[in-house]
């Protein structure tokens, strides 16, 4: 998730506004040699992160324009020694790249690629000068049947270092067979409902085919909301209330894999931490297992985040029965020191491949509390895109009552302009 950089200006405001208002989506294809396509791809795309300047850390969002276009580097792949490529290129020097891999029955998205270019002011006003040209990564859950198109209408958000993409209503397609998109798809796991509710206070181990799959609850599943506090003598140093559901997915003693979707029930929860003055740190201690979060204060910004998750349980049917997984490098659940971060959304939080953790309508606050109660609310990037729905609706219903009004006083003017006075 990109940092708060502070308020929006009213142009940037607009640009968001029509962005919602009118979505699109390109289609990119990549053809080999004798003009035959392999891989073709529609979707929309939108990118948040944040970057240095002289005066701190600032944020951006944009969205892959309508002009970008496939580069020359894109490939159908050759058998046996190399895969087929999709790279995009779009700005003063971006690209998106998705590098596709198969086996006898599907294909997937095997890495998802974003280079970007600082020197770039459009996207990145007042950069800092230096490491100019910035490349991140991950693995996604991109997968469908082979001779199949796969479908997802719904959002799927891959986090990568410093940088968030967001993928909407895509559609892509490698290997094809008939030049186009098959009539056959392979829905993604968000467009598909749970074919059983998963239990609330106990994990249920369910074997899946793809190591990575994710799926968004339906209302019954999602957690009890809960507060936690941690404090010293001192006083609070971070204070916390949100639901927690874990995604765990982990290769089992028969080489199967398995996943758990587990929601963290807070009367079986134990509750700690401690206070440093740069490091604040809430663990839990649950059914066996240990999940702890850790908040960083960047000095220069005055802005506090979340930068490590880390969490460990024994799972006894596992291969590696002593389960792990942290990650040192986030930067998720951004405010200002003083303020508390809001967000009704779901956010999805990637740990490492084998786990994730979806929090719910979190609001946090770390290093300056004052008492037991949350300072002003910066706003989550979601939680202000959907407020500008209603807005723009609004705004065209007024539109379209003022046109109505006008045409109906220039007719009726109209009709009186024949008739004379006696």
């Amino acid at each position: 998730m990109a940092e708060p950089g502070g308020a929006r200006t009213p142009q940037r405001l607009l640009l968001l506004l029509l962005g919602l208002i009118h979505v699109a989506s390109s289609i990119f294809v990549v053809k080999n040699g004798t003009g035959t396509a392999c891989i073709m791809a529609n979707f929309s795309a939108t990118f948040s992160m944040n970057y240095t300047t002289k005066s701190g850390l600032e944020s951006t969002t944009f969205r892959l324009p309508q002009n970008a276009s496939v580069m020359n580097s894109s490939s159908c792949g050759k058998e046996n020694t190399s895969n087929p490529i999709l790279e995009i290129g779009f700005g003063g020097g971006h690209t998106l790249t998705m590098n596709f891999s198969s086996t006898t029955q599907s294909y997937q998205v095997e890495l998802l690629s974003f280079s970007y270019n600082l020197s770039d002011a459009t996207l990145f006003p007042n950069a800092s000068k230096g490491s100019e040209e910035s490349s991140v990564k991950s693995k996604t859950d991109i997968q469908a049947d082979i001779h199949k198109k796969y479908r997802c209408v719904s959002s799927n958000r891959i986090t990568m270092s410093n940088v968030t993409i967001v993928l909407s209503d895509v559609t892509i397609q490698a290997y094809l067979s008939n030049n186009t998109f098959s009539k056959e798809e392979t829905r993604c796991s968000q467009d598909t409902p749970s074919p059983s509710p998963v239990p609330t206070t106990h994990p249920t181990t369910i074997p899946v085919p793809t190591p990575t799959p994710t799926r968004p609850p339906t209302p019954a599943e999602i957690p009890p909301i809960f507060k936690y506090n941690v404090s010293d003598a001192n006083g609070t140093c971070l204070l916390a209330s949100m639901g927690l559901q874990l995604n765990i997915t982990y290769a089992k003693k028969d080489n199967s894999s398995a996943r758990i979707i587990w929601n963290i029930n807070p009367n079986k929860t134990v509750a700690g931490g401690s206070c440093s003055p740069q490091v604040a740190i809430l663990e839990l201690q649950t059914e066996n297992s240990t999940l702890a979060f850790s908040f960083g204060m960047n000095a220069t910004t005055s802005k506090f985040f979340l930068r490590e998750i880390r969490f460990h349980k024994f799972f006894p049917d596992a291969k590696d029965p002593a389960f792990g997984a942290v990650n040192s490098s986030l930067k998720e659940l951004q405010a200002t020191v003083g303020n508390s971060y809001k967000c009704n959304a779901e956010e999805n939080v990637h740990v490492t491949d084998g786990f994730s953790v979806n929090i719910f309508r979190v609001r946090v606050q770390a290093f300056k509390v004052e008492g037991d109660k949350f300072g002003s609310v910066e706003e989550c990037l979601l939680d202000e895109n959907n407020m500008l729905i209603p807005i723009a609706v609004g705004g065209a219903l007024a539109g379209l009552v003022l046109i109505v009004l006008i045409a109906y006083l220039i007719g009726r003017k109209r009709s009186h302009a024949g008739y004379q006075t006696i």
